[in-house]
């Protein structure tokens, strides 16, 4: 794969990405109360996520920029490494799960990086708007909007299974974006076609 064509897909699921958050978040306000299901099984459940995966997050005051700048400097050691696959004529397994992973990550950042300053709060009440004079964050300490929800089962665990048996459990509980999409499906590529992203040379 060239790398005009891995910068063709990092912008795709940049602009889908981008265009989905805005969406969300001018038009849904937060949590339960601006739910909408889909199916029984996929849901539009807006949050705003401040750290990784599940909310975790870097304590104490300066947790959230330490975040955002890693991701920076994460980022551009990604596109060292999608520059160099290109050139050296890798996989385009390989090319391509790179090139996702990097269109993830940057999507996240620039929720973290700019929706601070351009968002005003969005509420379980009202509508965020966008370019507002009264912006709910600063620069690099914005939220990443978080959008789609698969709650497939919910339900209380037999009493035999170890640990988790008699406690209420839901599958699948993660909130994410299509950044995250991206990201995960350039790990999946990566660990299921992992002889042919890497393959050996004799």
């Amino acid at each position: 794969m060239s790398l005009r064509k891995a910068y063709l897909l990092i912008f795709l699921v940049l602009i889908v990405d981008q265009l989905s958050k805005i969406y969300v978040k001018t038009n849904f306000v937060l949590g339960e109360l601006g739910e909408v299901k889909v199916f029984d099984w996929f849901r539009i459940h807006f949050i705003e996520n401040e750290g990784m995966a599940w909310g975790t997050k870097i304590p104490g005051e300066y947790g959230k920029l330490i975040l955002t700048v890693f991701r920076i400097f994460a980022v551009f050691g990604i596109g060292w490494w999608l520059a160099d696959a290109v050139k050296k004529r890798q996989s385009n397994y390989l090319i391509t799960a790179i090139a996702l992973i990097f269109a993830g990550a940057t999507g996240n950042i620039i929720d973290s990086v700019f929706y601070g300053v351009i968002f005003d709060a969005s509420t379980d009440h009202t509508l965020a708007t966008i370019f507002s004079p009264e912006p709910y964050g600063t620069w690099f300490h914005g939220l990443v909007v978080d959008m789609f929800y698969f709650p497939i089962w919910h339900g209380r665990l037999p009493e035999w299974i170890p640990y988790f048996g008699g406690n209420d459990f839901r599958f699948f509980n993660a909130i994410f974006n299509v950044a995250d999409v991206a990201i995960s499906t350039g790990v999946g590529i990566l660990l299921v076609f992992n002889k042919k992203a890497f393959p050996k040379h004799e």
